[in-house]
């Protein structure tokens, strides 16, 4: 079996800083030679909308290789008021969970 190559270069990341959109459009402007900046910003925000849509619509994200995001149902139920210990109905509510591929490496 053939190992997998990595694509990319290793990019400087911001020392103490988060990476953020406009570092991954940067690092898509730089990889891809005949994509301007703008582009690669466009493709960035397309490519996290569409997760996020799918996200809305209760489908699971999976990327291989990086991870998943799962969507996760929590069921109504009977909760409490800590300032006033009022009981009260808690209603269903929905969350995401990632869980990070066997493949990634820290």
């Amino acid at each position: 079996m053939m190992k997998s190559k990595k694509i990319f270069p290793k990019f400087p990341i911001r020392e103490g800083l988060k990476l953020i959109k406009a570092d991954l459009a940067q690092i898509v402007h730089e990889t891809h030679g005949g994509i301007s900046y703008k582009e690669a910003q466009r493709l960035v925000e397309c490519i996290i909308d569409t997760m996020k849509d799918s996200l809305v619509r209760g489908q699971n994200v999976k990327l291989t290789g990086f991870g998943s995001l799962n969507v996760i149902q929590r069921k109504g139920r009977l909760g409490r008021n800590p300032q006033t210990s009022e009981r009260m109905a808690l209603a269903p509510s929905r969350y995401v969970t990632f869980k990070p591929s066997r493949l990634l490496k820290f």
